[in-house]
């Protein structure tokens, strides 16, 4: 029996089916589209994530070269398949084929351009490479003048922390102190609250250090989890 050809084009039919405008219309505003804002042009189907990640299953087997098609996509539930499976051939993939997938990803950055879409994909793959590999390319992207390969290099240390190593998360959040976009502010404050839930002694004295060059947005994002009178003590003008 003939194997199915699984391409992007084909990908793209699929979830043209089932687009739904008025979810359309609401995505494009909650992602900020319009002119100026951070996702300034970018085009929503209407399609919910859990769905797109049920077609991506058809498509698990998607060769690089119609990847590439996809992730380039105006679309952009058509680049977020690309990266759902993107991650799921790093997790199943061996050395070589993770280095394949670490660059292509790389490559294509400018494609990755919405909070959404950095989240769900950098941690799987940057992060997940980079724990067996230099991470020098970390201080790279965050000084990149492009926001998302800036979220990119603070959201892969998510995978790092999960593996009780914080050291990049710490050098990368001091980094970021003086970033001027909020979306930055919020995945800093995210990630340290993360390195918090492991380690509440090293979130601590970072905080103690840092927190009065933080941006409010930041400091309170990493300091979520804890209890009313410390959030009040850590926001306080003094300690």
């Amino acid at each position: 029996m003939k194997k199915r050809s699984v391409t992007a084009e084909e990908a793209k039919r699929t979830l043209r089916k089932l687009a739904d405008p008025k979810a359309a219309q609401f995505l494009a505003g909650f992602f900020k589209t319009g002119p100026g804002q951070y996702a300034d042009g970018d085009k929503f189907l209407g399609i919910k994530v859990p769905i797109t990640r049920d077609v991506a299953k058809n498509f698990i087997e998607m060769p690089l070269s119609q990847l590439r098609i996809l992730i380039r996509s105006e679309w952009h539930e058509e680049r977020l398949m690309a990266l759902v499976l993107l991650v799921n051939q790093f997790a199943k993939g061996n050395e070589e084929q993770r280095r394949a997938i670490y660059e292509f990803y790389l490559q294509h950055t400018r494609y990755i351009n919405n909070w959404d879409l950095v989240d769900m994909s950098a941690p799987g793959i940057v992060g997940r490479y980079l724990m067996d590999h230099s991470r020098a390319i970390l201080k790279k992207l965050t000084v990149s003048k492009m926001l998302w390969e800036r979220r990119i290099a603070i959201v892969s240390t998510q995978y790092l922390i999960r593996k009780d190593q914080h050291a990049d998360t710490l050098a990368l959040s001091k980094m970021l102190l003086k970033d001027s976009e909020d979306l930055m502010h919020k995945a800093v404050g995210w990630m340290l609250r993360e390195v918090g839930k492991r380690d509440r002694p090293t979130l601590v004295g970072f905080l103690n250090q840092h927190r009065l060059k933080m941006p409010r947005t930041a400091l309170r994002y990493a300091i979520e989890h804890f209890s009313p009178a410390e959030r009040a003590r850590f926001l306080s003008s003094e300690i």
